[in-house]
């Protein structure tokens, strides 16, 4: 079962095309991630299957409603979290929650259980007024009021960022334990490493989808071997790896440089013998993995 059917949505802005023709779908239960950069159309894509804004072509569909025609049965399916706290700020915490709760027509208690574990964390500061929150009880509270109606499905639009690292942590424990309600949660984000915290994601880049799948298959399919290399010159060597023959790739990753070779057999004796020619200083060269990173940079390549 499909909780969202996308068919060729595409949507600009005057010359800027911020969505180009994206197709997929999203199962029911399940945690979808939207990964990619600022600019890459995550939240315009959110906008339309929000019911805010209209595809200029395509169509889609959320819980089996159209987006354009049941607009009034989508908003009351789905909960939304802006990448923007959009609550108001001069409202405390608990008076947020009931008015949220009044626009759809239910209660606080009568859907706390699936809010209850998140709020026992705001109830010491219910009396405060949202605009005095830090960041992460802020997305705490923007969660609740998203959930306070018992949505279908979570359109959650970049809910980590500018957060700190406790707060992502204990974010997506709790989007964990939404799933087990059967909510189906959409995330986007443009953290790398919360790829691994999505059952299937979207590496989204430029309006389009570069590659949909469980995150272990797009990774399998890294299409090289992979190093990482160091030396005492961190920046003489990005500039001379770049410069060699065989060289497909060369990035920056932490406190080594990610190479990948254009030869199928390379070894890392093969560079070795490269940057000796350099004279080079300490150099280490070891066979490793790709990350997602190391995937999303390829497919940007391309």
């Amino acid at each position: 079962m499909n909780s969202v059917i996308i068919e060729n949505i595409s949507k600009s802005y005057g010359d800027v095309l911020a969505v180009d023709d994206v197709s997929l779908t999203i199962e029911k239960g399940e945690i979808f991630g939207f990964i990619g950069p600022d600019g890459a159309g995550k939240t315009s894509l959110f906008r339309m299957l929000t019911t805010l804004l209209i595809p200029d072509k395509g169509n889609a569909t959320v819980e089996g409603f159209d987006i354009v025609k049941d607009y009034k049965k989508i908003r009351s399916a789905v909960g939304y979290m802006p990448g923007r706290f959009s609550l108001y700020q001069d409202l405390t915490v608990e008076e947020n929650l009931h008015f949220f709760a009044a626009v759809f027509g239910t209660t606080i208690q009568e859907n706390y259980n699936l809010i209850k574990d998140i709020y026992v964390m705001l109830e010491p500061f219910k009396n405060r007024k949202a605009g005095k929150l830090s960041g992460g009880m802020k997305q705490k509270l923007a969660l609740c009021c998203a959930l306070i109606h018992k949505p279908k499905i979570l359109f959650l639009d970049e809910p980590t960022t500018g957060v700190d690292p406790v707060s992502r942590n204990e974010f997506w424990d709790m989007l964990g334990n939404l799933r087990k309600e059967g909510i189906t949660i959409v995330v986007s984000t443009p953290y790398m490493d919360e790829a691994n915290k999505c059952d299937r994601i979207a590496l989204m880049q430029k309006g389009k989808i570069m590659e949909t799948d469980y995150l272990k298959n797009i990774i399998s399919r890294f299409p090289r071997k992979l190093f990482a290399v160091k030396s005492d010159g961190m920046f003489v060597l990005l500039n001379e790896l770049r410069e060699y023959q065989f060289a497909n790739s060369v990035f920056s990753f932490g406190d080594s440089l990610h190479y990948s070779d254009s030869r199928e057999n390379v070894t890392k004796d093969n560079i070795l013998e490269y940057l000796n020619t350099k004279n080079h200083g300490n150099i280490s060269i070891e066979e490793i993995e790709p990350n997602i990173e190391d995937c999303f940079m390829d497919l940007m390549s391309k």
